[in-house]
């Protein structure tokens, strides 16, 4: 299954913003099992920003960061204590832009099952592993409207274990599944998004 994943994003390329915004990345961790798990964090309910919000490890790009790949492996090693040396990068998914204006750049990479991690209390409330297969079923709680670019996109929200997946940590999962494994999870327009629907 990753090396299928590994195959399709070394050919993928991925949407580049055209923007002067200031830049973020965050990190796509997924163990290297079987079944392999997405390694999610829900931050810290004292921040100033996204409080309580599930989201990857990840954050601005400092000025002294030589670009955004280190950017996102130094927010993991600060946020929960992953090691760089430990993960396998695949590559970017495409750019998306936060409800903050931040640049973001999804990097995906594979860490081993076993790899040991601590929340910093700092900035994270708790770390948890989702199963991609959940996200692949596309289980989803509801469906929520994100207008992005002068388009309208219909995001899945997913609820797992008391936690809810959302926004654009939800956008940037379904854009790895799509391009990763033909998931086929659609993010325009389709009945069941109606009212009724989902």
């Amino acid at each position: 299954m990753l090396e299928l994943l590994r195959r399709r994003l070394a050919d993928y390329r991925p949407r580049r913003l055209l923007s002067e915004r200031p830049n973020a990345s965050v990190l796509i961790a997924l163990t290297d099992s079987a079944e392999p798990e997405v390694i999610l964090t829900r931050r810290a309910s004292h921040l100033s920003t996204h409080r309580g919000e599930v989201a990857f490890p990840g954050g601005k790009q400092d000025d002294t960061d030589p670009d955004l790949l280190y950017t996102a492996l130094r927010e993991a090693q600060e946020e929960v204590g992953l090691e760089p040396a430990l993960v396998d990068v695949l590559g970017p998914l495409g750019q998306v832009m936060s409800k903050h204006q931040l640049q973001v750049t999804p990097w995906v990479g594979i860490v081993p099952q076993d790899v040991v991690l601590t929340p910093s209390p700092a900035e994270l409330e708790s770390l948890f592993r989702v199963p991609l297969s959940f996200f692949m079923e596309d289980r989803r709680q509801r469906t929520d409207i994100v207008r992005f670019r002068g388009m309208t996109h219909y995001v899945p929200a997913y609820e797992y274990q008391g936690y809810v997946i959302w926004g654009l940590t939800a956008y940037m999962l379904v854009e790895l599944l799509n391009v990763g494994f033909d998931a086929g999870i659609p993010m325009k327009p389709r009945p069941e998004h109606e009212p009724g629907g989902y």
